[in-house]
């Protein structure tokens, strides 16, 4: 619960967002069911996508067609069992899907408390390039590469770095006391979730305590910076537009 008189951590501004589990709020999907959905971001709020986490309880399943949209679907915590394109994958923290448009999906058999984090995005075509297709993996098979040279902040890349894709999904993480190398200010826009750990976000020129569990939505060109404080390695899973122009 909240602490009396009101008072939240979330914030919601024009350029940027802090979400926290204190004030996440079930929504109903339709395809869902033994499932709560919360939608951590959206155009509601002005973003270009949505993230939904999704918690399944035993027998807890979710099927549907991407149709228009792609979809990149990450195990935060749990197990499952996925049919995609009549497929059959079994899934367990730590792996993802990746989804492209008018893809059959089920997602059922979970573990009670099976935690789904899924980034949705309509999917723009680039001329005379191939639409990408299924990809199934996990994290524990990308290498951690230093990120700029800097040993204590690496990064995995969990979607191959090619031209027909116009999302990528990485991983962040940090030694405490590591930094972003310098204020990032970008076209790319941002949807985050903290996997472990705390420490500081700049957003904008605002500066905000953050630890596992929050989400933060950052627009083209907002200012963005982290620090990893405490006694453990801080890490967080994020979304961003790339490889096409600007106006695609």
């Amino acid at each position: 619960m909240n602490n009396l008189f009101g008072f939240t951590r979330d914030v919601v501004k024009e350029r940027y967002a802090l979400r926290t589990p204190e004030g996440f709020v079930p929504s109903v999907l339709p395809g869902w069911r033994n499932a709560v959905a919360v939608v951590q971001i959206s155009p509601g709020m002005g973003a270009n996508f949505s993230q939904l986490l999704v918690t399944l309880e035993k027998a807890g399943e979710g099927c549907g067609n991407t149709a228009g949209l792609e979809y990149f679907v990450y195990v935060m915590a749990g197990k499952c069992r996925a049919k995609i394109a009549g497929k059959q994958h079994a899934l367990t923290a730590g792996s993802y899907v990746y989804l492209p448009t008018r893809t059959d999906f089920l997602f059922a058999g979970a573990a009670k408390g099976t935690q789904l984090l899924i980034f949705q995005k309509r999917f723009v075509p680039l001329a005379g390039v191939e639409e990408p297709a299924v990809i199934v993996g996990h994290q524990k098979n990308i290498p951690g590469q230093p990120f700029l040279g800097h040993k204590d902040a690496r990064l995995q890349v969990l979607l191959p770095e090619r031209p027909e894709f116009d999302l990528a999904v990485n991983i962040f993480t940090y030694q405490s006391g590591a930094t972003l190398p310098f204020v990032e200010t970008h076209i790319m826009e941002h949807g985050l979730a903290m996997l472990q750990g705390q420490g500081v976000y700049r957003l904008d020129a605002d500066w905000y305590p953050v630890r596992a569990g929050d989400v933060i939505w950052m627009a083209p060109y907002c200012p963005q910076w982290f620090v990893a404080m405490g006694g453990t390695p801080a890490g967080y899973i994020y979304y961003k537009d790339v490889n096409r122009p600007p106006l695609a």
